[in-house]
């Protein structure tokens, strides 16, 4: 079995054991109808940044680690053709990457074509030392081939403690928006623990938080993600979306993860990563349709 359909085979054999232990198949019945329409293409502001971009972010890495993901796979020409079409075809201003997905050069290759005016560039660093995070800033400016990463994010967050632990990360962070070389600086998370520090931080302008349905591969189970989101967005926070198809488990209930992503009225965009233009297209037709 391929690693691709082996990795798609597990999520959705997780999915199952979600909806049989906690009776998330009704939950996912339930999800209502939106009361208007919504677009990928939707220009959408994210919280107090002054960065507005499309609803729809272009993920590069669906399953990304070591540098890989299912995105990368297709090659620096393959995946920059699929964040053309992105552009050109669909309207998608918002290109997510990350060093741990190995995305960078994929992305530049398809900024080298584009305007970069128009487009939102977010990318993430693992760096929990400050010296490791302004390395991480030059080289990825480098391999982006940009002078400013509009937002870059504290990488894969699972510490309660992490606002302090890593204050020195965060100042290096702060250094380099204060001098125009990123435009917002946030994190992405992976407890809840770490989802509420970033709640509570004034220093987090953009959190890219996990959510959908059913909780495949959450943080926690929807409702308590959610009342740490509301937080978020009270406080003025961008919020973005991601694993709204729990990372492959709804790969076959889309119409309602993308229902349930876009009623919840939190969040300020979302990250979904196609492997094909087919898949792309699909995706931003679901949307609209939703």
């Amino acid at each position: 079995m391929l690693r691709r359909d082996f990795l798609h085979h597990t999520a959705r054999a997780a999915a199952g054991v979600l909806f049989a232990t906690y009776g998330w198949a009704a939950r996912l019945a339930a999800v209502p109808p939106l009361p208007s329409k919504y677009s990928a293409s939707d220009t959408v502001a994210l919280g107090r940044t002054g960065i507005t971009t499309s609803r729809l972010a272009m993920g590069t890495g669906t399953v990304g680690t070591g540098h890989h993901s299912h995105q990368t796979a297709l090659g620096i020409d393959g995946l920059s053709r699929l964040l053309l079409n992105g552009y050109h075809e669909n309207g998608l201003r918002f290109f997510d990457a990350a060093d741990s997905y190995g995305s960078h050069l994929h992305v530049a290759a398809a900024l080298k074509q584009l305007d970069r005016s128009k487009v939102t560039v977010l990318t993430k660093s693992w760096a929990r030392d400050p010296s490791e995070m302004r390395a991480d800033i030059d080289r990825f400016r480098r391999e982006l081939g940009v002078e400013q990463i509009d937002i870059l994010l504290m990488h894969c967050l699972t510490e309660a403690d992490w606002t302090t632990r890593y204050r020195p990360v965060m100042d290096v962070l702060e250094e380099a928006k204060q001098k125009k070389i990123i435009r917002a600086h946030g994190c992405s998370c992976h407890s809840l623990e770490a989802l509420h520090a970033a709640a509570r931080s004034p220093w987090v302008e953009v959190d890219l938080a996990r959510v959908n349905p059913v909780g495949a591969f959450m943080d926690s189970d929807p409702d308590s993600v959610v009342g740490v989101l509301r937080e978020m967005k009270a406080n003025g926070k961008a919020v973005l979306g991601m694993k709204i198809l729990g990372q492959g488990a709804l790969r076959d209930r889309q119409d309602e993860a993308l229902r349930f992503a876009l009623g919840l009225n939190l969040l300020d965009a979302f990250t979904i990563g196609a492997e094909s233009i087919t898949e792309q297209n699909a995706l931003v037709r679901r949307i609209a349709s939703a």
